[in-house]
């Protein structure tokens, strides 16, 4: 049987404008056959294996051609799988999504197009420029600005389009806008019109530029303005002073980089107008061998501390203490240990109180906690008798298991899980990197930055030199110190949140200077 294929608007940039089904879309698809003009941080959703083709399509520089892409839809489809064909905008909007959707028809092939968020409106829109307004125009054409309008027979009227109409969007018309202004003026439009272009809209590094129709070609080649971009043209331009707002958000411009895989904690940053760019160095994974860890959940009733030192390490644990046929009632007279709020709360969502948080998230404040909790002193004892289970990453410190042995205790150290190099490429990172699209890099962990390191290769250091380095904790501090790089940014707390809050203070300060 053939597979089905989904033709998906994947929005204009910003990826919280993806919509909810093109996201479910996206989550079930086999393959995905993606273009440039879409911001590559949605196949971060993808959380199993599924194929990416990329389609390039940029500047008019082709990866495939049309018809190449036309054929790849057919013969994975008739291969039963079900595909996704993300696109950037919205598919119908000048996408030939239409022209895509035909050749499966053809071929009897199943599709559904999912509707995206159209540049055509987003992009103006996040520029503080309303398409329409009862006091200013109550009409709208979105036109191609990429025809040759030199040519005899267009297929624009431009006699009807340049007085007949109240807003005028054209996309893609940066390389031809000495021209559509002309024709604009030859057909009848006011010279002073406003007019604004609009590039990477919605983006951390969107650009508005605001003149009219007279004057714009020469601000657009003066600012060296380049695709893509939007070209607003009507008086509804002269709103955007008053109704600007993305642009006036405190970490506008900022696109910060996550090397973690997961970016829970860092919506304040986006609230607040930053972009995300998700870069995973790290895979968390299995032990290669749960012998050790399942003969301690056998005797789990033997020990006095249950200690968890991650969210992974808790989800893990317990995913393990099912795995073998058991629950949290196994865990009746055990106490609970949870280093950070975070592990604490992912642990009561299991129903089970936690009984000691230490001050410090890192070893040296799990052992002050211990010692206070059991009045043990530094002089070999005070935990004698005291079993302790420490589920943990394969590779960790041994400050606590070390320190915990001699004052008396018994400690279990068993691997939960472990963290490993993902296979991927930083082509992407690195142009971004290198173009200076990247403000801050966020380390959460050593080994974050060792696989950045890695995965970067030769040219590791000299990306990060112009950015700022935000870590968690003096080990991750001190892997980006021995490489030979500064560490800008380091909260108290060993946490996100901490972070996070460093990272918003210091560009509050920099605003304000």
């Amino acid at each position: 049987m053939n597979g089905k294929v989904y033709i998906v608007g994947a929005g204009p940039g910003d990826i919280g404008l993806l919509t909810v089904k093109g996201l479910a879309c996206l989550r079930r698809a086999d393959v995905v056959v993606y273009d440039f003009h879409l911001n590559a941080q949605v196949l971060n959703y993808i959380n199993h294996d599924a194929e990416f083709i990329y389609a390039g399509k940029r500047g008019g520089q082709h990866d495939m051609t049309q018809d190449r892409i036309n054929a790849t839809l057919v013969e994975k489809a008739k291969e039963g799988k079900t595909i996704c064909r993300l696109k950037g905008g919205d598919p119908f909007v000048f996408g030939r999504g239409g022209e895509e959707a035909e050749v499966l028809v053809k071929a009897g092939i199943q599709f559904e197009v999912v509707p995206g968020i159209s540049s055509a409106i987003a992009a103006p829109a996040y520029a503080g420029i309303p398409l329409t307004h009862r006091a200013y125009s109550s009409s709208l054409a979105i036109v191609p600005g990429y025809e040759d309008v030199t040519k005899k027979e267009s297929s624009i009227d431009w006699a009807r389009l340049a007085t007949g109409v109240g807003t005028i969007v054209f996309l893609m018309t940066v390389k031809n806008i000495s021209m559509v202004c002309q024709r604009l003026i030859e057909n009848g439009r006011p010279p002073g019109t406003p007019v604004a272009v609009i590039r990477w809209g919605t983006r951390a590094d969107q650009t508005t530029l605001t003149g009219n129709l007279d004057n714009m070609p020469e601000i657009v080649k003066e600012n060296e303005i380049r695709p893509p971009a939007v070209m607003v043209v009507g008086d509804v331009v002269k709103l955007r002073d008053t109704l600007k707002w993305y642009e006036n958000k405190p970490l506008f411009g900022h696109r910060i980089l996550v090397t973690r895989g997961h970016t829970t904690g860092f919506e304040p940053l986006e609230e607040l107008g930053a972009e995300i760019m998700e870069f995973h160095t790290i895979e968390i994974v299995p032990p290669d061998d749960w012998t050790d860890l399942d003969k301690a959940i056998e005797k789990i009733d033997s020990y006095d501390w249950l200690v968890l030192t991650s969210v992974n390490g808790v989800k893990f644990f317990f995913q393990r203490l099912m795995d073998r046929n058991r629950d949290i009632r196994d865990l009746k007279g055990i106490k609970i240990c949870a280093v950070g709020v975070k592990t604490a709360a992912t642990i009561r969502k299991y129903g089970i109180k936690v009984d000691l948080v230490p001050e410090k998230y890192n070893a040296e404040g799990l052992i002050e906690a211990f010692v206070q909790e059991h009045g043990a002193r530094d002089t070999g004892h005070g935990l004698e008798g005291v079993r302790i289970l420490l589920p943990r990453a394969e590779a960790a410190r041994e400050t606590f298991p070390h320190k915990a042995g001699e004052l008396g205790g018994e400690i279990d150290v068993f691997t939960a899980y472990r963290t490993v190099k993902p296979e991927i490429h930083g082509k992407r990172l690195k142009r971004f990197l290198k173009q200076g699209k990247i403000s801050i890099a966020t380390f959460t962990s050593a080994a974050t930055f060792n696989n950045y390191m890695e995965i970067m290769g030769e040219d590791a250091l000299d990306l990060l030199k112009d950015v700022l380095i935000a870590v968690i904790g003096p080990v991750t501090a001190k892997a980006v110190e021995k490489a030979g790089l500064t560490v800008h940014i380091m909260p108290r707390k060993a946490t996100v949140d901490a972070m996070v809050t460093e990272i918003i203070e210091r560009a509050a300060k920099k605003q304000n200077n």
